[in-house]
C-alpha cells in the first residue's frame, strides 16, 4: 500500500502562513499586502485575520497587523522568561516610557536570541535583516548578554561565532569588542553597527534562571536621547529578572 502524507487542515495552514508573514515584516502589515504575500483571496484573508486577532495571536494597529501578546507568551514559555507575559508587559511599559522600540534577548545554549519586541507605528522595531544568532557582536543586546557572562564563557562564545561585518561601523576585532564590553559592562551601545541609521542602548538581565538583555532603539539622529533611557532600562531589567525567578 502506498504511503500517504499527513492530513492537513487548510484553514490552519492558511492562518499559520499569515502569522509567519506578519512575523517576517519589520512593521505593521496591511491586509491587502498579507493577501498578496500568502496568495489568498482578500475576503479569506480578512476572515482569518479577524480570528487571529480575536484569539490574541495578532493585533490590529494603525497601518495593519502585528504579532499579538499570545505569540510573545508562547515564546517566553519556551525561553523560560515567564509563563504569564509579565516580561512583555515590562517591555511595553518601557516602550511607552522612553518612546522607543523595546527588545528582550536571552542566551539559549550557545546562541543569543531575540525573544520579544514591544513597538508601534510611531516607534517601529529595527529591520531584523540579519538574525541575532549571527549578529550579537553588532548589537547592544548581544553585547549586554556577553557582558553578563563569565570571562571564559564570553571568550568561548566569540571564538565560535564569526564577527560578521554588517555595516561600516561594525566591530570585527574580538580584542576590540572585549575591551569595549569590559569598559562598560552594565550599559552597552550599538552605534549603527547592526543597521545603518539605528542606535541602541542595552543593559544585562541577570537572573537565576536566565541570562539576557533588554534594550531600546532610536534613529541615529536621536542618539542624544539614549542616556536618558538608562534608568528606565535598568528598572525594566530588574523587573524581568524578578519575573523570571518568580
Amino acid at each position: 500500500m502506498a504511503e500517504t502524507g499527513p492530513t492537513l487542515i487548510n484553514s490552519v495552514v492558511r492562518a499559520l502562513s499569515l502569522l509567519d508573514a506578519v512575523g517576517s515584516q519589520p512593521a505593521a502589515v496591511p491586509a491587502k499586502k498579507l493577501a498578496r504575500l500568502v496568495g489568498l483571496p482578500l475576503g479569506t484573508t480578512y476572515h482569518l485575520l479577524r480570528t487571529l486577532v480575536h484569539e490574541g495571536f495578532l493585533d490590529r494597529v494603525d497601518g495593519g497587523y502585528v504579532l499579538g501578546d499570545r505569540v510573545s507568551t508562547l515564546v517566553q514559555r519556551r525561553s523560560g522568561t515567564d509563563a504569564g507575559g509579565r516580561s512583555h508587559r515590562v517591555l511595553r511599559s518601557l516602550h511607552d516610557e522612553v518612546g522607543a522600540a523595546a527588545y528582550l534577548s536571552v542566551l539559549d545554549g550557545n546562541c543569543i536570541r531575540l525573544v520579544d519586541v514591544a513597538d508601534s507605528t510611531a516607534h517601529p522595531r529595527t529591520d531584523m535583516w540579519v538574525g541575532f544568532e549571527d549578529a550579537a557582536h553588532a548589537t547592544a543586546l548581544g553585547k549586554a548578554v556577553l557582558a553578563a557572562l563569565p570571562g571564559d564563557t564570553r571568550r568561548d562564545y566569540l571564538a565560535s561565532h564569526p564577527l560578521v561585518d554588517l555595516t561600516p561601523s561594525t566591530t570585527t576585532s574580538r580584542r576590540r569588542l572585549l575591551d569595549e564590553i569590559a569598559q562598560s559592562p552594565s550599559l552597552t551601545f550599538d552605534g549603527e553597527e547592526y543597521a545603518v541609521g539605528v542606535t541602541c542602548l542595552a543593559v544585562p538581565v541577570q537572573a537565576r534562571t536566565l541570562t539576557g538583555a533588554v534594550a531600546v532603539s532610536v534613529p541615529a539622529e536621536q542618539r542624544s536621547r539614549l542616556p536618558e533611557a538608562a534608568g528606565a532600562l535598568r528598572r525594566a531589567a530588574r523587573l524581568i529578572a524578578l519575573s523570571a525567578d518568580a
